[in-house]
């Protein structure tokens, strides 16, 4: 074969090799994007999860300030008024 020959062979070869890197480097990338946004998912979920506990949790904490705002209303209106001088 003729010197020419071979190297255009390497040169195709190289190009070849290149460009299964190149793809390689893409499936890569494309499977860390794709990891990266199911850890953004379920931090998502997660957060959804929990917002029935937060509206329990708030509607324990309403109860128990209408109870005490009420013992107080009922405790100011036992309480004697001062007389004016």
């Amino acid at each position: 074969m003729k010197k020419s020959t071979i190297i255009i062979l390497i040169i195709i070869v190289i190009i070849i090799l290149g460009g299964i890197n190149f793809y390689n480097n893409l499936v890569k990338a494309d499977q860390a994007v794709t990891g990266q946004w199911a850890q953004v998912e379920t931090s998502y979920q997660r957060r959804f999860d929990l917002i029935p506990n937060l509206v329990e949790s708030v509607k324990g904490i309403m109860t128990q300030e209408q109870e005490v705002f009420g013992k107080l209303a009922d405790a100011r209106s036992k309480a004697p008024k001062p007389s004016k001088p």
